[in-house]
């Protein structure tokens, strides 16, 4: 038997061939190596109450939470009205709602820079204990955890307390 280029080029022909090239290019092909990421978790909220300046943002917030409470209460009294209130009811509930969005706003100018001061210390903080542990990768556990992300950690990958502990001045 005679082989020709046609007979050698006939797609029964080829098919062995090309299911073996395209195996054997498929192992030559180059294949990033990655190096596994420890995965360390923190108590985000621990962390944030752990902080010195915590006490004076609770204290801020305890304040607006009391003033801006007794103004949504005197709004609700409105409320309970309903058609019954009168214009003047209408009117004071207006008031409030205005004086309350004050109120509100002049906590959060209050508040906004201490509790930027405290992220930054926390986030720098895990940085500095994820670092010198070899972690590459930190997880808040709580989100992980309610999630569904992580449905195991090792207890080894926990650096909440050293991470306290450089919180500390």
């Amino acid at each position: 038997m005679k082989l020709s280029a046609k007979s050698f080029l006939s797609p029964k022909a080829l098919a062995p061939v090309a299911i073996v090239a395209a195996f054997g290019l498929g192992t030559l092909a180059p294949h990033a190596q990655t190096t596994p990421q420890k995965i360390g978790f923190v108590d985000v909220q621990k962390l944030l109450t752990s902080h010195p300046s915590n006490p004076e943002i609770e204290k801020i917030q305890k304040a607006a939470d009391t003033e801006l409470g007794g103004i949504n209460k005197q709004i609700q009294a409105i409320d309970a009205k309903g058609s019954q209130a009168t214009a003047a009811d209408k009117q004071s509930r207006e008031t409030l709602v205005k004086t309350g969005q004050a109120k509100a706003a002049e906590y959060d100018k209050q508040l906004a820079p201490k509790v930027a001061v405290v992220e930054t210390a926390v986030d720098a903080a895990i940085d500095k204990v994820a670092k010198a542990n070899g972690f590459g990768v930190v997880m808040d556990r709580n989100v992980a955890k309610n999630s569904g992300l992580v449905v195991y950690a090792d207890p080894a990958a926990e650096m909440t307390d050293a991470t306290v502990k450089a919180l500390k001045p």
